[in-house]
């Protein structure tokens, strides 16, 4: 066993928790039954996604694995994977449950987990997707809420879920870093500031001076493209993404994990 989370990924988790927990408890019934921006998913089914994070996230913490652990670039391969599973058990929950029970059961994970984040916890964990180190699972918790919060807020005419800044931070950074990963190389300097930089794409290495081909872009489109909730070309023409240099076009590489 080895010592806890750090406050540098549990607190970033459990603020976004509560600020969406916080948010979902003004909706009224229409928005509950409101279509989100995910396909075929309404708020309601959307809020069981988030119990299960939360509450996998727990059960997980102490499920021993002596299998070596994946890389959380390949850990998020298989989401595409399982996406039917992630499915059914979402929609499971969300039909049992009432939107109270619903609201109840978010806050009172978001609350174990700060308590579980601050207990001994294996090396190597057990979840549904292979053997993972606590804190790359931990990461990908906070990329889950991060992005689900941000599809909460884009799916109703409400104010929008604040984004925790370390939250948003954190899942910046992991999504670049699982790029650079996913995509390893020296020829593309991808920037989302202020928060991460990185090389990626293989091809002709870049050594210094300005890099010939740059993305830059800003973190919450950034973390839209790497879960695939916007289109590389859509983002370009918007001016949301400024791409410069004949290999910038980081479309085949997109998105991360779905």
């Amino acid at each position: 066993m080895t010592a806890g989370i750090s406050g540098r990924l549990a607190a970033p988790l459990v603020g976004q928790g509560r600020a969406a927990a916080d948010w979902l408890a003004d909706l009224d019934a229409a928005d509950w039954s409101a279509a989100t921006v995910l396909p075929d998913w309404d708020v309601r089914t959307l809020v069981g996604h988030l119990v299960l994070v939360h509450e996998g996230l727990i059960r997980h913490l102490a499920q021993v694995s002596v299998e070596p652990a994946l890389s959380n670039a390949e850990f998020v391969r298989r989401y595409r994977r399982d996406v039917s599973l992630i499915d059914a058990s979402t929609r499971r929950v969300a039909a049992e449950t009432t939107t109270e029970g619903l609201l109840a059961r978010l806050r009172d994970a978001v609350e174990a987990v700060r308590a579980a984040l601050d207990q001994p916890v294996p090396a190597v964990i057990d979840t549904a997707r292979g053997p993972v180190r606590p804190a790359d699972f931990v990461a990908t918790r906070v990329i889950e809420v991060v992005v689900h919060c941000d599809d909460l807020s884009r799916s109703t005419d409400r104010p929008p879920i604040a984004l925790d800044r370390d939250a948003l931070a954190l899942t910046t950074r992991e999504l670049v870093a699982i790029a650079a990963a996913q995509a390893p190389g020296r020829t593309v300097e991808l920037r989302v500031p202020p928060f991460a930089a990185a090389q990626l794409i293989a091809g002709p290495r870049h050594t210094r001076g300005t890099p010939p081909n740059v993305v830059e872009t800003d973190p919450v489109t950034w973390l839209r493209l790497a879960t695939g909730r916007v289109g590389w070309a859509d983002e370009v023409r918007a001016g949301r993404v400024r791409a410069t240099g004949q290999r910038s076009d980081l479309s085949s590489c997109l998105p991360l994990l779905s």
